[in-house]
């Protein structure tokens, strides 16, 4: 038996965390479309780690049940990284509500009820969730507190108050703050840690993908006015994961890091102010 790394959508961000963190354990690989996870836990399998694919839906619990429970079969699952999601550019309303907001706060809550003691966890918010105007503290605590088999029925988040798509991403990723914050707690009381970052323009296929979407300009747009002049990598997403899910972040949890390279500060007060 080993220590389970449970590794939530085979992207590049997600597999430049487990390689960081990922090395001596059991990872299980789950994504929507298994020729993904085939194809990352190949590339991991073939750089000596010990990674096993599973197709795997984030926007249903039973789902999610039956990969806890196939990763709960090699021994105990002391990390969950969960970076996966879906982009303005590549889903409708709905479907960015089930899998970012619903999906990761059910994945936060499940795995919570069976995280290790000292175990540790860090999910993929985003920069969107911070360029949001703020919302009352009567509807962060909703997003925070709701049982998940209520949140999407919420009056914030039906559709009809939701102007496009964009607008339920920054929800989406607003939601996972809070609810990461909410779940610490939990996870607290089982002696482990869970926490978010939230990254700027990553070049992933995910971000190509909305480079040559309809907001491709406003995106590029972004990082070149941005302090770095230029997007970041996974791997510098990996440092803050590592920083955080390491013996040197053991007082970090129920927080979220922003890694933008200052794209929100000039946002709201640089060169890519509206």
């Amino acid at each position: 038996m080993k220590d389970v790394m449970l590794l939530i959508g085979a992207g590049q961000i997600g597999m430049a965390i487990a390689r960081r963190m990922g090395y001596g354990m059991k990872i299980v690989v789950g994504d929507k479309k298994l020729e993904n996870a085939n194809t990352i836990s190949k590339i991991m399998n073939d750089a000596g780690f010990d990674a096993t694919p599973a197709e795997m839906d984030l926007s249903s619990r039973i789902s999610i049940h039956r990969i806890i429970a196939q990763a709960q079969t090699y021994g105990n699952i002391t990390m969950l990284v969960n970076a996966a999601g879906v982009s303005p550019s590549q889903a409708s309303i709905e479907t960015i509500l089930m899998v970012d907001l619903y999906g990761t706060a059910v994945l936060l809550e499940e795995v919570g009820k069976v995280i290790a003691p000292g175990g540790v966890g860090v999910t993929i918010s985003s920069q969107s969730g911070h360029r949001m105007p703020a919302l009352t503290p009567e509807e962060d605590e909703q997003l925070a507190c709701t049982p998940t088999g209520e949140l999407l029925k919420l009056p914030l988040l039906q559709p009809k108050n939701i102007r496009d798509t964009l607008h339920a991403y920054q929800l989406a990723k607003r939601c996972n703050e809070k609810r990461v914050m909410a779940e610490s707690v939990k996870w607290g009381a089982k002696g482990a840690r869970i926490n978010s970052i939230s990254p700027g323009i990553i070049v992933t296929p995910l971000a190509i993908d909305e480079f040559n979407g309809p907001r491709g300009d406003f995106y590029k747009n972004m990082f070149a006015k941005c302090p770095a002049g230029r997007p970041g990598t996974a791997d510098e997403v990996a440092n803050v994961a590592e920083l955080l899910m390491s013996h040197k972040g053991t007082y970090i949890t129920g927080t979220d890091v922003l890694i933008d390279c200052g794209a929100t500060a000039s946002y709201f007060y640089g060169p890519l102010k509206p």
